[in-house]
């Protein structure tokens, strides 16, 4: 089934997952039962990644592929500009789509690990936004495209980082996901700025649940979300103790999505760095919640 067709739906938000192909057993292990954790949670899709460089463009296709046809999860698959041609990019779709999957998560994408700059593939693409051009000439693909709350690293302000989404819209892509962030006022900003120059398909925010605090300034780093001061010295205040800095990041996150959700937020997407209790939490609370059932009655009251 298309992301579109989902997130037109007029019932309860989607959510969904993200993950990425391992490259070790241990690593397979880890993502098996992150998978068969999450599945129960009956998640509207899920997500696979592209590595850096298209390091893991062939897992990326297994690994997709099972979701879809083993495990009956609608699946997405992540596709970059980065290290192809553009034969081998329209290759890969044709893989894609043979494996029976709809939907495709057109990205520029990060350079290959150790190096700086992003470079274009001699006969490849530069951007995401001929990534979608490509795929809706030869295919038939619900596409959808990454966003930045915060602007992307490399766009010098907003309102140029907003064309250019823009013209990936223009171009086909039918749904966005945000990059992370952890204050809310960012994505309704965003939404905002972003509905008054013409984007008006569904953004559905990324939220990534803080689980271990090295690991989440380096991710920051990379990606350019930035932690709130008050929550940044929380977590300080917490890093000798992991399980704290854990149960803080889970319960930020939880009242993240269900300020969301209640304020019209079409859904979670939830990136889950292959592990499940974090995300199995959080979205089993917003479950019992129902966040967005309390704002429909506020809005009947107000009227």
């Amino acid at each position: 089934m298309r992301i579109d067709e989902i997130l037109a739906r007029d019932d309860d938000p989607v959510f969904s997952f993200e993950f990425f192909p391992p490259k070790t057993d241990e690593g397979e292990r880890v993502l098996g039962i992150a998978l068969e954790s999450l599945r129960q949670l009956d998640p509207d899709f899920v997500s696979v990644t592209y590595g850096s460089g298209g390091s893991t463009r062939d897992r990326t296709v297994k690994l997709t592929k099972w979701i879809k046809q083993e495990l009956g999860i609608e699946a997405v698959a992540h596709l970059t500009c980065v290290g192809a041609s553009r034969d081998e990019l329209d290759a890969i779709l044709r893989d894609i789509a043979e494996a029976g999957i709809d939907n495709v998560l057109a990205l520029r994408g990060d350079p290959p690990r150790g190096e700086a700059t992003w470079v274009a593939h001699p006969q490849g693409l530069s951007h995401a936004s001929e990534l979608i051009d490509l795929i809706a000439a030869e295919h038939a693909f619900c596409v959808g495209a990454a966003c930045f709350p915060e602007t992307h690293v490399d766009a010098p302000d907003l309102p140029s980082d907003l064309e250019h989404l823009k013209h990936k819209v223009e171009r086909g892509a039918s749904f966005l996901i945000t990059n992370l962030f952890f204050e809310n006022e960012l994505y309704f900003r965003f939404v905002d700025e972003a509905r008054a120059v013409g984007i008006e398909v569904p953004i559905v925010p990324g939220i990534m649940p803080i689980t271990d605090l090295r690991q989440i300034k380096t991710i920051t780093g990379i990606c350019g979300a930035t932690i709130p001061t008050a929550l940044r010295e929380a977590l300080e205040w917490r890093s000798h103790d992991p399980d704290a800095v854990l149960q803080l990041g889970v319960a930020h996150a939880t009242l993240q999505c269900a300020e969301l959700l209640a304020r019209g937020a079409p859904g979670i997407h939830f990136y889950t760095l292959n592990r499940s209790p974090a995300t199995r939490a959080i979205l089993s609370a917003l479950r019992l919640l129902r966040p967005w059932v309390r704002r429909e009655v506020v809005n009947q009251g107000v009227a």
